[in-house]
């Protein structure tokens, strides 16, 4: 029998609590008997135990919940920029996503059948899958570069994801609408001195379970940036942010990369963005970038390889600068979306732990950093009851195969 609402809820706040591991002798109990359901509350203040690192869960896309066969008709003509930027950034609409979607549109013209797009990623259904599959890998095969192949691989995913999810999914929160989270969130600023960059592998692009998305749902586009892997034109937005900024102020949140590892505690912060905020006489000086990797952990090692490349290309360093956080716990997505190992954990609680992490340290506790950990724990607590709530309504289970193959010590 499933578990309630609530239940679910209860166990999701075992990120208070110190981890468990693997066999551990103290489970948490499921609740004996169904409560009513549950209603919006007001995210509490919990004593705060702090995240691994960034990339996002190894529970693979045959894991996240599948689109129902009818959804996602096509539809609707072009994709205009209006709409792209809709679905959570403020950059134009990439050219090569924008040819992938023209040649499905011109494609389901000629071919007289309308386009469905159903399950884990907006996959393309029926007769016209074949088709269209026939020409992208007659396409793929003409591509000699490998940088055009990735490009047209990630463009004909995000592509699918966007037509496929047209009048099915919130363009905000990427949630079915009828299970819209939008007005349980709330915004929260983040402060001036960093500025977050959610580099998505395309796999989660609109992915549901994502959490990524919910760092610019709660501080905004502009503190909490999109880049999207393979896309050309949005890494190239990233990378003249880098440029502009100076290497000394980009960091990667991922583990053990780098050839003397580093913490929060290493992150510097120059005098004009600790005492004047970012502005001197007038001149607008760049925040700290922490880029946070967004994919499954199978995708996070190709996310790492290209920006390690990039970096090379820009600054002739092999060596890219990655931090790790130096406390562990499980996020509050553990019980529903498991890690491989138990020192790992969603992007959004990564965020959260390095948050809290540069509040410890003295210099920066008057920005309020804690309040803004907290902005982003809630709203992983929000997308937790969404998700829950919607696979108990569809009967679905709102557990997962345990995969941890170790211990994080």
């Amino acid at each position: 029998m499933l578990a309630p609402p609530a239940s679910i809820r209860a166990l999701a706040f075992h990120r208070r609590l110190p981890l468990l591991r693997p066999n551990h002798p103290t489970l948490l109990p499921h609740s004996p008997g169904p409560p009513p359901p549950p209603p919006p509350r007001p995210c509490p203040a919990p004593t705060r135990s702090l995240m691994a690192f960034s990339a996002e869960t190894a529970g693979e896309e045959a894991e996240e919940e599948a689109l129902p066969g009818a959804a996602g008709a096509g539809g609707g003509g072009e994709v205009s920029s209006e709409e792209w930027q809709r679905w959570g950034t403020s950059s134009p609409l990439p050219t090569v996503v924008a040819s992938v979607v023209h040649q499905l549109l011109e494609m389901e013209s000629s071919a007289g059948e309308k386009m469905r797009f159903g399950g884990v990623g907006s996959k393309l259904k029926g007769d016209f899958k074949d088709v269209e599959d026939k020409k992208h890998r007659a396409v793929y095969e003409t591509l000699a570069d490998s940088d055009q192949k990735l490009q047209y691989y990630s463009a004909r995913q995000i592509g699918c994801r966007l037509l496929g999810s047209r009048g099915y999914l919130c363009q905000k929160c990427w949630l079915p609408m009828e299970d819209c989270m939008c007005s349980k969130l709330a915004p929260c600023n983040l402060w001036r001195g960093i500025r977050f960059w959610l580099y998505m592998h395309p796999k989660d692009f609109l992915r549901q379970n994502n959490t990524g998305k919910l760092l610019w749902q709660v501080f905004g586009i502009q503190a909490a940036s999109l880049c999207l892997f393979g896309i050309q034109e949005h890494e190239d937005i990233m990378w003249d942010a880098f440029q502009r900024s100076g290497k000394e102020k980009v960091s990667f949140l991922y583990p053990n990369k780098s050839a003397t590892p580093k913490s929060v505690n290493d992150l510097k912060f120059d005098d004009f963005t600790m005492n004047a905020g970012l502005q001197d006489g007038g001149v607008q000086r760049e925040p700290l970038n922490l880029v946070l990797l967004d994919g499954t952990w199978s995708n996070s090692a190709a996310l790492y390889r290209r920006l390690k490349e990039r970096w090379t290309a820009i600054w002739g360093e092999e060596d890219i600068p990655c931090i790790s956080l130096s406390m562990l716990s499980a996020s509050v997505m553990h019980k529903l979306r498991p890690q491989p190992a138990w020192d790992r954990t969603c992007t959004a609680a990564a965020a959260a732990g390095l948050l809290s992490e540069l509040h410890m340290r003295p210099e920066l506790s008057a920005f309020k950093l804690e309040e803004q950990a907290e902005a982003v724990e809630c709203s992983l607590d929000v997308l937790l009851d969404a998700l829950t709530v919607r696979r108990v309504r569809l009967g679905r289970s709102i557990t997962r195969k345990q995969r941890h193959r170790r211990d994080c010590i």
